[in-house]
């Protein structure tokens, strides 16, 4: 059976972070993620999700000034050290927590020649796959679509995996947004077979295309998508990181009917069905 975790910083976002957690509780969800729990003391992040019985499944490491335009330190040219603390806090909080995964952002690169900068996110992944050793936490990288992420150092699936492969640590797996994936490269059926029988794909996050909205509608067809995990027999977490196109009071929970109609959905029997 598939697994959906709410993303808790785009889902219900009528009420405070904090008590998001009740909510998608409430909702059914056995999993959350999340993007920046170090915004919040974790001893009260480890209290909602104690008392809701929860579990953070996938959070980002520190990506860098935020509010200014970084999105992450591990391609940026001196930022080395700071790249270090984020990925040591980052480790600390997830065992804290009990999350088995973090996500670490490449960074923004305008550079006419790349290189320098994938270089540079090459080495410091490896050394952050090292530290990861013996923590029971897998270290994510994703790829970004270039619409909503104008600059991201990393933007293609084959990217990712051949930074993965080449490191080639049992700490270090892609995230693989279906969204990005579909307004970068599209193609994701085939994204998926190629894929997902590496082993490489730690985590999925799905949202409807172009609108980023409950994926029941626009490009995607997510009713197929659901069936070719099933067949394909993915059992990670999938993301809900989407915009709930309701965005009034209680709009997250009235528009989750997409979730309730696919799990009553006949589920797919072949890896090879169409």
């Amino acid at each position: 059976m598939l697994k959906f975790a709410a993303n808790l910083s785009w889902l219900y976002t009528d009420l405070p972070f904090l008590d998001r957690f009740e909510a998608a509780a409430r909702d059914g969800f056995k999993g959350v993620e999340c993007l920046f729990p170090h915004e919040h003391p974790t001893a009260e992040v480890q209290a909602r999700l104690q008392a809701h019985g929860l579990s953070l499944v996938l959070f980002n490491a520190r990506p860098g000034d935020w509010a200014a335009g970084e999105r992450g330190l591990a391609s940026l040219i001196d930022r080395e050290d700071e790249f270090r603390r984020s990925i040591f806090e980052a480790l600390d909080r997830a065992q804290a927590l009990g999350c088995p995964r973090v996500h670490v952002m490449a960074g923004l690169c305008t550079d006419a020649d790349p290189s320098p900068a994938l270089a540079r996110y090459q080495q410091r992944l490896a050394w952050a796959a090292e530290q990861a050793q013996g923590s029971g936490v897998t270290l994510m990288i994703e790829p970004i679509n270039p619409r909503d992420m104008p600059g991201y150092l990393l933007q293609r699936q084959a990217q990712a995996h051949d930074l993965v492969q080449a490191i080639g640590s049992v700490h270090l797996q892609v995230q693989m947004d279906l969204y990005h994936c579909q307004i970068t490269e599209g193609d994701v059926t085939m994204r998926l077979r190629q894929y997902l029988p590496t082993g490489r794909v730690g985590h999925l996050q799905i949202a409807a295309v172009p609108d980023r909205g409950e994926p029941d509608r626009g490009e995607l067809s997510y009713g197929h998508v659901i069936d070719k995990l099933t067949a394909l027999r993915y059992g990670g977490w999938i993301g809900l990181e989407y915009r709930p196109r309701d965005a009034q009071p209680g709009g997250t929970s009235r528009g989750l009917g997409w979730l309730r109609a696919l799990a009553q959905a006949p589920t797919a029997e072949s890896p090879d069905a169409d």
